[in-house]
């Protein structure tokens, strides 16, 4: 392929990641679904995904925009069973949920850094799921699928399932707990995780068809990435709550008749250890999520 032509094709992408993600920006904050620390990190970020390849934007995208979706859906019950819940389900520097800027970071960290890796290894072009061609590539490709399926498929998980009719199980002895607790699961959250994964594998395939050029039989191959996103997005959905059982601490507070995520003199605890806090536990969960679905791309493509 011709350098300058690659060279000319980044630049443009990166001229539309730059307006869109500023369009898309002032949206989200007009809608209070981000405050304005997010912008300095989530715009790079689009920037970055943009560069490499149309398909890690649109999976940054489909994350965003259904994640800021499912956080608005049953508010007022979220508000009196979520110790940080925030109206329209806005994210910021000090509360652990989403997409302020130390939310970005967490839940587009790895990915910012496995597309700028493609986008180096690559200059920019669209590359198929082919180990024979490049077993780097199709791993680094992996991860960035994982990693969002991961992220979508936790926040689908989390916000949908603490709406579910059924009382949560604590994953590590399965006994009923209330809801807001870390480590919490139920059959809707779980199915939620599942569904969240799949819309991350089927834009990945989608927009790829539009824009990646290989082999008929490589092409045909990349539909494989539909049930491995949802196998994704419910594994990740899996260790964040294994996670959030064992090193991320919930009790419940007498006073404000709720589950807390901080310890007190009014709080009964109820499950796990004070070593994490949302954020780390999403960066652990998303980094697993991440080798494994690399590993698995690297045997299957």
């Amino acid at each position: 392929m011709d350098p300058a032509g690659v060279n000319g094709g980044v630049w443009i992408r990166a001229a539309v990641a730059v307006a869109a993600g500023g369009a898309i920006a002032a949206r989200a904050v007009r809608r209070k679904s981000v405050d304005f620390t997010a912008v300095f990190a989530g715009v790079p970020a689009m920037v970055a995904h943009t560069v490499a390849g149309y398909r890690f934007a649109g999976l940054l995208l489909v994350f965003f925009f259904t994640a800021s979706r499912v956080t608005r859906i049953g508010e007022a019950r979220k508000r009196a069973l979520d110790p940080e819940f925030k109206e329209g389900g806005q994210r910021n520097w000090s509360a652990p949920l989403l997409f302020g800027r130390k939310q970005v970071l967490s839940n587009s960290g790895i990915a910012s850094i496995l597309v700028v890796l493609i986008a180096l290894i690559t200059g920019g072009e669209d590359k198929c799921l082919d180990s024979k061609e490049s077993g780097l590539i199709t791993a680094l490709i992996g991860g960035v699928i994982g990693h969002y399926s991961c992220c979508n498929g936790d926040t689908w998980s989390s916000e949908l399932g603490i709406l579910s009719k059924s009382e949560p199980r604590i994953i590590t002895t399965f006994k009923r707990v209330r809801k807001g607790t870390n480590g919490g699961v139920t059959i809707d959250g779980l199915l939620a995780a599942a569904a969240a994964g799949c819309s991350i594998g089927l834009a990945f395939v989608l927009i790829g068809f539009l824009t990646t050029q290989c082999a008929s039989d490589v092409f045909w191959r990349q539909l494989l990435v539909i049930p491995l996103a949802t196998a994704a997005g419910l594994c990740g959905s899996l260790i964040d709550s294994l996670l959030g059982a064992t090193v991320q601490y919930s009790g419940y507070c007498s006073v404000r008749k709720k589950v807390v995520g901080v310890d007190g003199p009014t709080v009964r605890r109820i499950s796990g250890m004070n070593i994490l806090d949302n954020n780390g536990v999403n960066v652990v969960s998303i980094f697993l999520t991440s080798l494994l679905t690399a590993l698995v791309c690297t045997c299957i493509f």
